[in-house]
């Protein structure tokens, strides 16, 4: 089986695993964990970093950090995966569910603009949703598929309504908007290193910005907010710590990111190029204004039950397809969700194939799985 998204394990990661092994270091104290903040923090172009136990507790410590507080709304896409969502609700806030644009799949800066115009006000500073009365605490823009929102657009609209942006960016390590990193765009940016991302370390994940007030609250919350060495907690806080033995796989491939980043737009390149011309295929979004991460690649189909029956008979020719995310406004926990129009978001969702996308995939694999999309189309 040619499979979505393997781990590309073939670096340092056993050394510096023994390496934790041999120092007795394997939970949340040793040298890799702040290693690993620190060359994340540089990656990013951000100032300071705060690694965590995965992306969804990075989104959550980064949202109680910008100030978002219980029966509170935060505005995100609602083309997104659910952690999305659920790092909202585990705030005890709600999420306000926005349209993304054509372009790039991203939450739209119009969309958002419009709802905020039609359904809020603002009063001594503060904006709050006119049906409910509840404060707009926040907007987070998610990088889909690595592909950078258009930040520019949606900074101008968070500005004007006195508003922190927290990107979740959990797919978009090493990605570039207008030339520039991501990391320092966003009150706070959010990775994720789930074993299917580019960078792994097989859980956990980051908050960088150049902000120390954001990192150093997120920080402190993730780690049982205590105070120094002695049993005092000065806060609510919580165990969402990177541990030592993941720090230690996050480092070996962090020194390998240009490579598999490389390896990543070699891969939807490929696809494009070999699958581009099949009538009735669509691609992938690309920018004139961002360099995604391209963390996955595939298709975009005429219909829901084509990608279906090609995901099934690709698994019978040993190449792994599926579909990708279910909007968060069909998603049982959220029907109910405050959210704007959804044209485009149920315009484009269950038309998504993606195809294998592995950093270490060969281009006889690759070959192979084009041909067989190509036969089966």
């Amino acid at each position: 089986m040619i499979h979505l998204a393997e781990p590309n394990l073939t670096g340092n990661e056993r050394k510096y695993l023994n390496e934790c092994i041999d120092t007795t270091f394997v939970s949340s104290v040793g040298e890799f964990v702040t290693r690993f903040e620190k060359n994340v923090g540089e990656l990013s172009e951000a100032k300071y970093a705060a690694a965590v136990s995965s992306g969804t507790a990075g989104l959550h410590m980064a949202l109680k950090a910008c100030g978002v507080e219980r029966d509170e709304l935060v505005c995100i896409p609602a083309f997104t995966f659910i952690a999305t969502a659920n790092a909202v609700m585990h705030c005890g806030a709600e999420p306000w569910l926005i349209d993304i644009d054509e372009v790039s799949w991203t939450m739209s800066a119009e969309v958002l603009e419009q709802e905020l115009a039609q359904k809020a006000f603002v009063d001594e500073g503060k904006v709050y949703h006119k049906a409910s009365g509840k404060r707009i605490a926040a907007i987070m823009p998610v990088y889909t598929l690595g592909m950078p929102a258009d930040m520019d657009k949606l900074l101008c609209v968070a500005k004007r309504y006195h508003l922190p942006v927290i990107a979740d960016a959990a797919a978009a390590i090493g990605a570039r908007y207008k030339g520039k990193n991501i990391g320092a765009l966003a009150d706070a940016t959010v990775y994720s290193f789930n074993g299917n991302k580019t960078i792994t370390c097989g859980g956990g994940g980051a908050i960088v910005s150049s902000r120390e007030d954001v990192v150093k609250l997120a920080k402190h919350l993730s780690t049982t907010a205590r105070c120094g060495i002695e049993y005092d907690h000065d806060m609510v806080g919580y165990n969402f710590r990177m541990t030592n033995l993941q720090a230690a796989v996050g480092c070996a491939q962090l020194e390998r990111l240009e490579e598999f980043l490389a390896a990543k737009r070699y891969v939807r390149e490929f696809y494009n190029q070999h699958l581009g011309d099949i009538e009735g295929v669509g691609l992938f979004p690309e920018t004139a204004w961002a360099d995604s991460a391209c963390w996955f690649s595939g298709l975009v189909l005429r219909s829901a039950r084509q990608v279906r029956e090609l995901c099934a008979a690709l698994g019978e020719k040993g190449v792994e397809a599926r579909t990708f995310w279910k909007p968060v406004h069909l998603q049982k926990p959220y029907l109910q969700a405050e959210k704007s129009d959804m044209m485009v978001s149920e315009s484009i969702w269950d038309k998504i194939i993606t195809l294998p996308s592995s950093t270490g995939i060969t281009k006889e694999q690759l070959e192979y799985v084009a041909s067989a999309v190509r036969e089966l189309l």
